[in-house]
This record gives C-alpha cells, sequence and structure tokens, in this order.
C-alpha cells in the first residue's frame, strides 16, 4: 500500500527578492511620474495652481517612497518577511491614485 507523499516545506526561493526588486521599480516608476507631474506644472511659467500642485505631487511621492523604504529594508533584514500591513497598503494605494489623479488634473 502506498502512501500519499507528504509536500515539502514551502521553499520561498528568491520571492523576498523578487518583491523588493519590484518595489525599487515601483518606486522608480513613481519618481519619474511625479518629476514629470512637477515639470508639466511648472512648464508655461511659475504660478500659484502649479506651484500648489507640484508640492502635492512631490509630498505624495515622498509618502510612497517612505512606505516603499520601510517595505524595502523589511525584505532586506529579516529571513521570512512579514505580510505587508494594511495601514501601509493603504498609504501606497492612495499616494498612487492621488498622484494619478494630480496627472488627470494637469493633463485637463
Amino acid at each position: 500500500m502506498t502512501t500519499p507523499s507528504t509536500p515539502p516545506d514551502r521553499d520561498p526561493g528568491l520571492q523576498p527578492e523578487r518583491t523588493r526588486l519590484a518595489w525599487r521599480r515601483t518606486t522608480l516608476s513613481s519618481t519619474v511620474a511625479a518629476v514629470l507631474a512637477a515639470k508639466a506644472a511648472l512648464h508655461n511659467g511659475v504660478s500659484t495652481e502649479g506651484i500648489i500642485i507640484c508640492s502635492l505631487c512631490c509630498t505624495l511621492w515622498l509618502g510612497f517612497l517612505t512606505v516603499a523604504h520601510h517595505r524595502i529594508t523589511t525584505l532586506a533584514t529579516t529571513g521570512a518577511p512579514p505580510p505587508l500591513t494594511p495601514r501601509h497598503a493603504t498609504t501606497a494605494v492612495l499616494c498612487t491614485v492621488a498622484v494619478a489623479i494630480c496627472a488627470a488634473v494637469l493633463v485637463y
């Protein structure tokens, strides 16, 4: 009689490193978007509206950068990284959506 084989323990392999690299790529994309938004906001000269939108984009970028840096550090320092907390995930999503809204405002 054969016994069912038990699956081996999960081998995380390079998953934490891939996740860390994905956060770095996303941070780079966010940086490019913030720079382009600032350029678009200030393209026709300095105006109050342009400065407000530019500072908002920079603030949102810094918020996302803080969350990403925290996650990258966590992934690099722990063996089995804990899941992303709901607060950090919500902050990352809100910053991303807000930058997209700022971009839409700048385009129209």
